[in-house]
């Protein structure tokens, strides 16, 4: 008998870069502690509830259950933010199976890439394109290291396939694939996943990462998962070797993130607030970022068989989050946001832009994260050894009345640079 640890777990996730099915491949997703993926059922239950049966007293209590349908398969883990420059070689080529590029040469790319992409387009290209475009998929030159979002006002985003390779870090030959019951290998499929919640922490300790979370149609086992080109996916496995999955260059200290909040007069409505569009200095003991796409999925409700989801539909998108610092009365300091936010009381919207940059402004690698309409709520004060203030905040549209997305018109842009 054998045990899987989740230590030897791989995730591989099966994505495109166009809307065809020509250029499909499976990306490594290196994954944290904490992965989980599971289904349940929808039940009926049938009871009885009678008076007595004549003068013995008996009378009848049954129950009877009927699987309804499938619920919607649930995943979630969790990645490194990891900004990556490409090898010098054309996207999906590369020294061997497995060492295939992910993007063009000496691009950047994220090794967690596909995920934004699939949370903000239905494609690759769509994800990091501008509005209403995608971005050529040149092989050469395809760079996906910018995603705006402003291609994600769709019915439905991208759907892709996740596989939890249990035992993957046994095997001897991942370039050429898994096999169930094979070097301690178990393979199981989630099909037609979507991505529901990216959450990115401010732990001013450790190593930038982000919380990711969906939904799928059915888990299944599989027997086997083919790495090669043309096998599962038509281009093959892409974890780029030393400069990609395996590297360590490529994560991000968190010690080193920092913050601009200036507010913005001209995005927001009712009376100015004090100080006029003052950029404030604020330093970060913590924080949040949180895009929700509350989407949900359709399964029929035909009687006498068991139902299987359909597919997503997208819900509204919500962009929201919280950052704390420490409470000071220098110039444009927290104090001061504080008390013009709570002295604004003919303000009806506010409006900040508001930048992150996740490893420090004009330092590589980086992760920059903008939201240049946040509505700040009121802040709220922490009161321990260092008095503190958290403030809340919501990302808003430039317009709310339009199916495309202007260019710079997104709640949030997530920037990597490596």
């Amino acid at each position: 008998m054998a045990f899987h640890f989740s230590r030897d777990t791989k995730v591989f996730m099966k994505w495109h870069a166009t809307a065809t099915a020509t250029d499909s491949a499976l990306y490594e997703i290196p994954v944290l502690d904490g992965f989980s993926f599971s289904q349940a059922t929808n039940t009926s239950e049938i009871t009885l509830n009678e008076a007595a049966d004549g003068s013995n007293l008996r009378s009848k209590r049954g129950r009877a259950m009927f699987n309804d349908s499938f619920a919607p398969a649930e995943w979630s883990f969790s990645t490194y933010m990891r900004p990556t420059a490409s090898a010098d070689t054309a996207m999906w080529a590369g020294g061997g199976a497995g060492d295939l590029a992910h993007a063009g040469n000496l691009k950047t790319f994220a090794v967690e890439g596909p995920l934004w992409a699939a949370m903000s387009a239905t494609s690759y290209a769509l994800a990091a394109g501008a509005s209403g475009a995608a971005n050529s998929v040149t092989a050469g030159t395809f760079e996906p290291k910018e995603f705006k979002f402003e291609n994600s006002n769709q019915v439905a985003l991208g759907v892709f396939d996740l596989f939890f390779v249990l035992g993957a870090a046994n095997d001897a030959t991942p370039e050429v694939g898994f096999a169930t019951d094979t070097d301690g290998v178990t393979i199981y499929k989630i099909a037609d996943c979507s991505v529901g919640s990216a959450s990115i922490d401010f732990d001013i300790d450790g190593l930038a990462q982000v919380a990711w979370s969906g939904q799928g149609a059915i888990i299944t086992e599989q027997g086997a998962l083919d790495t090669t080109t043309d096998g599962e996916s038509k281009k093959g496995l892409i974890r780029e070797g030393i400069t990609g999955t395996a590297s360590t260059s490529n994560f991000v200290r968190q010690k080193l993130t920092s913050m601009t909040a200036q507010y913005i007069g001209a995005s927001s409505t009712g009376t100015d607030m004090a100080g006029g569009d003052t950029q404030y200095a604020l330093t970060l003991t913590g924080g949040n970022i949180t895009i929700e796409n509350n989407l949900s999925y359709l399964t029929p409700e035909t009687l006498g068989v068991v139902n299987q989801p359909l597919g997503h539909v997208m819900g509204t998108r919500s962009v929201s989050g919280n950052f704390t610092c420490y409470l000071n009365t220098i110039a444009d300091g927290s104090a001061e946001l504080f008390e013009n936010i709570i002295e604004g009381t003919g303000q009806i919207t506010n409006s900040f832009d508001l930048d992150f940059a996740i490893g420090g402004a004009g330092q590589t690698p980086r992760i920059d994260v903008s939201v240049p309409r946040a509505h700040f709520e009121l802040p709220s004060h922490s009161v321990e050894d260092v008095i503190s203030l958290d403030v809340a905040f919501h990302g808003l549209p430039g317009d709310i009345s339009d199916n495309q997305i202007a260019a710079g018109e997104s709640e949030i842009t997530v920037t990597y640079t490596a």
